[in-house]
């Protein structure tokens, strides 16, 4: 009882110290309601858009904005309330407290805040802000990523970004699907393409090696000897004393000096073995057994194999994650670091994977147009006016669905138009072949399937003409290719073939084998790139624009 009380006491003693929570109400809520919350008493925070004095400088309006909506609430606060100087500046940040009014006819607003308490100030020097009242472009944003998340555009690609990833984990919760979280470090190239970030300790062990040895050199032959002759020394005394038969006292005191002169030769042997640089094999190649992992380990470029691995036990499973590629590429639609989603369902072929992902895809559009219609609408008033009609058209249209083959011969027969990439069988399909499809001859989304095996992976399945695999693209309007996928080679012989034609090494791909060798299953997946579907759902041009820390080459700001 007694320690009850104390620990209530303690409780209460705490609370005393804190400052008292803080009962803010979003500006979205506010201004869903409209004049119907007018005469409530609410506290708002948020950020100055633009602030300007009125009545002589009797009081001033400020556009707030907190981020829940892309829209603003305009605040009426009184010089006698606060300095309006501190308020004004763009970027400024507030916390009021005060009545919500129905404001006078004529006006834009259907509700503002009459302030009569200003709580927080976050100040701003107008001169040093990089953000001014005037839009910058896209690009100039992208000098100042710690800050563009307050402007208009990426504050909604924000919200429809979340919108996006909620609609992901309700699609496949809803269709009995587990999130598997798969390792960002791997030890096997997914696409065997080799544009891989390697993740290694060599360099930063080296850089401590030669600071120690400059430090402290390491010890030469004879500093070893003249240590190995203590040793000797030391072992001398211990047996004599042992022969004379000393006291107990004396003769531990004699074997610690020897254990003590035994580890002074251990460390100076293992100090003599540090050489300065990366660690090399007698072939020449770099000796990975000294690095972190005991072998090379790299950034993950995709979850899909690991995933698999729970999809062969746990049947439907998806990861969706960071994923990465150091491809030197500066177009406006590569990263280096990105988004994917990637399911993996056993016991489907190639006609229940495009399935999944059709309803997939049509799942997404449907939720942005019921969660995310104001932001939706912003986009489309400044950026493509064509956005709301592209997600209403995929949300409600069945996928064209037609071979690979067939989409080269309807191409080939294209005469209105010509073509960068020459068109012929045995292509990887360019970008403009691929929107060529969906948004001139079939003004749909369209599904490819039955590529070439030349030009896919390793583990998608070998059909029976031995020329093909099971493999699909779903090919959308504004972006072509949005989901990449395929019916898995489940059989072990094709399997280990198709890695070594390949040009890889069977060895680290032992444990996928493994999935084949004990209790192999029919299975399908595939992935979607998460910012190419922010490009297609928003319109946007540059991928660098719909993900928050942008990652290419030559920049990894914050």
């Amino acid at each position: 009882m007694a320690d009850a009380a104390t620990a209530a006491m303690a409780a209460v003693s705490l609370s005393d110290d804190l400052e008292p929570a803080t009962s803010r109400t979003s500006i979205r809520s506010i201004l869903a309601n409209g004049a119907a919350r007018a005469g409530e008493r609410v506290v708002v925070g948020g950020w100055v858009k633009t602030g300007r004095e009125q009545g002589k400088g009797s009081f001033a309006f400020l556009e707030l904005n907190d981020g829940s909506c892309v829209a603003n609430l305009q605040v009426l606060v009184d010089a006698a309330v606060h300095p309006l100087a501190r308020l004004t500046a763009t970027g400024t940040s507030v916390l009021v407290e005060g009545e919500l009014k129905k404001p006078p006819e004529g006006t834009k607003q259907r509700v503002e805040l009459r302030v009569d308490r200003v709580l927080e100030v976050g100040e701003v020097d107008p001169a040093a802000y990089p953000l001014p009242k005037t839009k910058l472009t896209l690009e100039n944003l992208r000098d100042v990523v710690h800050l563009r998340s307050r402007t208009n555009t990426i504050g909604a690609v924000a919200r429809i970004r979340h919108q996006l990833a909620c609609a992901t984990h309700r699609f496949f919760d809803e269709n009995g699907f587990l999130y598997v979280h798969t390792p960002i470090i791997t030890t096997s190239d997914c696409e065997g393409a080799g544009e891989m970030f390697q993740v290694t300790t060599l360099f930063s062990h080296a850089e401590k090696v030669e600071k120690e040895l400059k430090e402290n050199p390491a010890p030469s032959e004879s500093d070893i000897e003249a240590a190995r002759i203590v040793v000797k020394e030391k072992g001398d005394v211990v047996a004599q004393l042992k022969a004379a038969k000393a006291s107990k006292h004396e003769i531990t005191a004699a074997v610690a000096e020897l254990t003590k002169a035994k580890e002074n030769v251990s460390k100076l042997d293992e100090r003599s073995k540090l050489k300065s640089g990366i660690p090399h094999r007698d072939d020449g190649t770099v000796a990975y057994e000294n690095d972190f992992f005991k072998r090379q380990a790299f950034l993950t470029v995709s979850g899909q194999l690991q995933v698999e691995t729970y999809a062969c036990a746990l049947s439907s499973v998806y990861t969706f994650g960071p994923t990465f590629r150091a491809e030197n590429s500066h177009t406006s639609r590569h990263l280096a670091e990105f988004w994917m989603v990637e399911p993996e369902i056993a016991f489907a072929n190639l006609q229940d994977d495009m399935n999944c992902a059709e309803r997939y895809v049509q799942y997404l559009c449907k939720w942005l147009l019921e969660h995310c219609r104001e932001d939706m609408e912003f986009m489309a008033k400044n950026y493509d006016k064509t956005a709301i009609d592209r997600l209403t058209l995929v949300s409600s249209t069945p996928f064209e669905r037609i071979s690979y083959s067939k989409a080269v011969e309807l191409l080939k027969n294209v005469t209105g138009k010509k073509f960068e990439n020459k068109v012929e069988w045995g292509i990887d399909l360019a970008s403009e072949h691929e929107r060529y499809l969906t948004e001139v001859i079939f003004k749909k989304p369209v599904i490819v399937y039955n590529y070439p095996k030349e030009i896919k992976a390793f583990y998608m399945r070998l059909n029976d003409d031995q020329m093909t695999v099971a493999a699909m693209d779903v090919l959308v309007p504004k972006v072509g290719e949005l989901v990449g996928g395929s019916q898995r080679e489940e059989r072990l012989d094709v399997l280990k073939a198709r890695i070594l034609d390949a040009g890889l090494p069977l060895e680290p791909y032992e444990w996928y084998l493994d999935l084949r060798r004990f209790g192999t299953v029919k299975h399908s997946g595939f992935g979607l790139g998460f910012e190419r579907m922010i490009l297609f759902a928003t319109g946007l041009e540059n991928i660098r624009d719909v993900i928050p820390f942008p990652r290419y080459p030559g920049r990894a700001d914050l």
